[in-house]
């Protein structure tokens, strides 16, 4: 038995897309073949995401068809701890790889993902624009008590997974204050769970996004870091986090429908966001970057190993 994957990373973040293995999801949406994913292949997830070929921040994408004749293909996003509503940066990541192996080339292709269709349009030099599923605000400014840090307010948000939105509290968004801002981060999660603070549909808040001042506001309007499920932070600026953020700029009439908003990441790369307003409060983000496709491996399982599978996230 073998995997075959092809590693990328999307401005810093890393995507590992499995394009060959002895996985059968059967007929349905890709939503449907996801819950499958999860009950009956959560070896590939764990084998793909968790060391020893793995590490915490590693993001998995499953490549599988799409019934959909407006799509060129269909994903499943996961990472160490399960899988994931929607991944704009595993997105650009899966689209690379696809340029890669030949199966696609400029202009604008369907991806089916659980949350629904989006569309990537590879552009110049490689840049890939992705239209991301509607996105908008549940509720603002939500104060939650959190140990050690009293009283912090956020917005919750949809941008293809659920966000709470902090912006200006907490450790200051800087690389030296990474392990403050993922204990920071932590304890706004647990806080949210304690009082049974949900997204809009029940869906659990499992990202937590935290906002400071740009580095240089020549290249960028904002720097965020994201705590990702699983406790690993996002290398890049978050698609779907960005794609939250712009929709939260929307609702306070600080964007206009076509302007552009530059969020930067913990390591100060950059995706650029523009939004359609959608009205009744939702809009549609469009979100931009770039990928790099790092390398090729084909994954052996050997019975006597007792990690082929990877090692459980604690």
């Amino acid at each position: 038995m073998k995997l075959a994957v092809i590693d990328s990373h999307t401005e810093g973040e890393p995507t590992r897309v499995v394009v060959e293995g002895p996985i059968d999801l059967g007929p349905g949406t890709v939503a449907e073949r996801a819950v499958r994913f999860r009950k009956e292949y959560d070896w590939v997830r764990s084998s793909v995401c968790n060391e020893p070929r793995g590490h915490d921040a590693m993001v998995g994408a499953l490549l599988c068809e799409s019934d959909l004749e407006s799509c060129e293909c269909g994903v499943i996003f996961f990472n160490n701890v399960g899988t994931l509503n929607m991944c704009i940066h595993g997105t650009i990541g899966l689209v690379a790889t696809l340029v890669h192996m030949g199966r696609i080339g400029a202009g604008t292709h369907g991806i089916e993902t659980p949350v629904g269709v989006v569309t990537a349009e590879v552009g110049e030099g490689g840049r890939v624009t992705v239209e991301n599923v509607p996105s908008y605000r549940a509720e603002a400014s939500v104060a939650i008590h959190v140990d050690g840090w009293g009283e912090v307010t956020g917005d919750i948000a949809w941008g293809g997974n659920w966000f709470f939105l902090i912006d200006g509290q907490g450790p200051s968004v800087v690389p030296e204050n990474l392990e403050e801002l993922t204990r920071f981060g932590r304890s706004v999660r647990a806080a949210l769970e304690a009082a049974e603070i949900r997204g809009a549909d029940g869906g659990e808040i499992d990202h937590i996004e935290v906002f400071g001042p740009p580095t240089d506001q020549a290249t960028s309007d904002s720097r965020n870091f994201v705590l990702c499920p699983g406790s690993a932070y996002d290398r890049s600026p978050c698609g779907t986090g960005t794609s939250a953020k712009l929709a939260c700029l929307h609702a306070d009439g600080k964007l206009s429908a076509g302007d552009l908003w530059r969020q930067a990441g913990i390591l100060d790369t950059v995706f650029e966001g523009r939004v359609r307003d959608l009205g009744e409060g939702k809009v549609l983000p469009l979100v931009s970057g770039r990928a790099w496709v790092t390398g090729e491996s084909a994954y052996e399982f050997h019975d006597d190993d007792p990690f082929r599978y990877g090692i459980p996230s604690i």
